[in-house]
């Protein structure tokens, strides 16, 4: 058995299926049970702090509200600083916001202005990529804050929503590393 395999049956046992959540019809991968469990943690955590080193990043960005939960402490392990990118409104001070379309509407999201500079090579660390939207918005905004992507990794990656496809471009060639594809 592989390292790959055993971090893929570790990480898959601890994600649990959660049916008819938020409506009827989805089923919800609720990770609350690998956070619970401190051996998956770790080997999420060192997994992505893994990738963090491989990009040559600098600085973690995570996305709210799950990113935040994995980011930190990946930013923590790889010896990085780490950047919250909030909804608006959420953070004081100077900010840069992003704005992007849902399904039904749209949405915006902030990050400090001071945060990130040029030089910054930022990794991305949500816990699942859909379909694209909220990251592809954190790309762009990380871009306008004169910063550059290292790449994005996430925990689970929702591949019948087409958001690797729709988020290639935005990435110009940086990686985009998903543990588990479901």
């Amino acid at each position: 058995m592989t390292e790959t395999t055993d971090i893929t049956r570790l990480l898959l046992s601890r994600i649990r299926d959660v049916a008819d959540y938020p409506e009827p019809g989805v089923v919800f991968k609720d990770i609350t049970p690998l956070l619970a469990d401190p051996a998956a943690f770790t080997a999420l955590t060192d997994a992505l702090a893994e990738t963090a080193e491989r990009t040559g990043a600098t600085k973690v960005v995570g996305l709210e509200a799950r990113g935040f939960i994995l980011g930190a402490p990946v930013a923590l392990r790889a010896g990085l600083g780490f950047i919250p990118v909030r909804k608006a409104g959420k953070l004081p001070g100077a900010t840069l916001s992003q704005a992007y379309d849902l399904e039904y509407g749209s949405a915006e999201i902030e990050v400090h202005a001071e945060d990130l500079a040029a030089g910054d090579r930022v990794l991305v660390v949500d816990d699942v990529l859909a379909t694209g939207g909220t990251a592809g918005a954190s790309l762009e905004l990380i871009r306008r804050a004169g910063a550059e992507i290292a790449g994005l990794a996430v925990l689970m990656e929702l591949g019948f929503l087409g958001g690797r496809a729709r988020l290639e471009p935005a990435l110009a060639g940086a990686p985009l590393k998903a543990l588990l594809t479901v």
